[in-house]
Order: structure tokens, then C-alpha cells, then sequence
């Protein structure tokens, strides 16, 4: 039997107006020290999102969200953020923030695979 990993993921969302706290799940962070992996999954449904906020403005979000993916792999293309440790990027994309991207709390879980994980989190959380 595989070993199993301890892990921490949170799930990414957009929050298009932060007084009303309503938001739509659109991605997951996941990192696992011990493997020393850090990744994010974005799946955003422009279709919903525009149905539920008429006046939201998609090609924003989606500039933020890929800031989010472009820090999670690190180096200069995710700027001064991106050049940081891995476990430093994991808290600086789940800390708290009171913005149109959001994070969910941090979740420690356990598994064998995090790549199947992280699509069952995607589909059990965002799809």
C-alpha cells in the first residue's frame, strides 16, 4: 500500500460584490510540503458567473486567477511573489483578503495521489 501525504488545499473564489459575501467556487490550491508541490486549478464558468453578475467584468478575473496560477509555479513570471519559497507562495494565495478573489480556509487532508485528489476536489468543489 502507498504511503499516504498530508496536504493543505483551499478553494479559490470569486467574489464579485465582497458587501453582499456571495461567491462562486472556481479553483483549488493544493500543496503538500513533504512532495514540495504547490498547484492550482482554475475552472471558471463564464457562462454562470456572467448569469449571476450581469455586470462582472470576466477579463479581470481572469487576469487575477492566472496571477494565481503563474504564482504557484513560481519564478519571474509570477513576480516578486512568485520568486518566493514554496510554502511562502502556499500563504501568501491562501491568506486572507477582502477582494473579488478570495480564498476558502485551509484544509489539511491526507492521500496517495495528489493528482487525483486535486481533480476530485475540482469536481466535488467547482464543477
Amino acid at each position: 500500500m502507498q504511503d499516504k501525504h498530508l496536504f493543505d488545499y483551499a478553494i479559490i473564489r470569486v467574489v464579485p460584490r465582497v458587501e453582499r459575501e456571495e461567491f462562486i467556487n472556481v479553483g483549488v490550491i493544493i500543496y503538500c510540503s513533504a512532495k514540495k508541490v504547490l498547484h492550482v486549478d482554475v475552472q471558471l464558468n463564464e457562462e454562470r458567473l456572467v448569469s449571476l453578475y450581469k455586470d462582472v467584468d470576466v477579463d479581470e478575473i481572469k487576469s487575477h486567477l492566472d496571477a494565481f496560477v503563474k504564482i504557484a509555479r513560481g519564478g519571474k513570471d509570477g513576480g516578486p511573489i512568485g520568486e518566493l519559497d514554496v510554502p511562502s507562495r502556499f500563504r501568501w494565495l491562501t491568506a486572507k483578503r477582502s477582494t473579488i478573489i478570495q480564498t476558502s480556509a485551509v484544509h489539511p487532508a491526507f492521500c496517495t495521489n495528489l493528482e487525483d485528489k486535486l481533480k476530485e476536489i475540482i469536481w466535488e468543489q467547482v464543477s
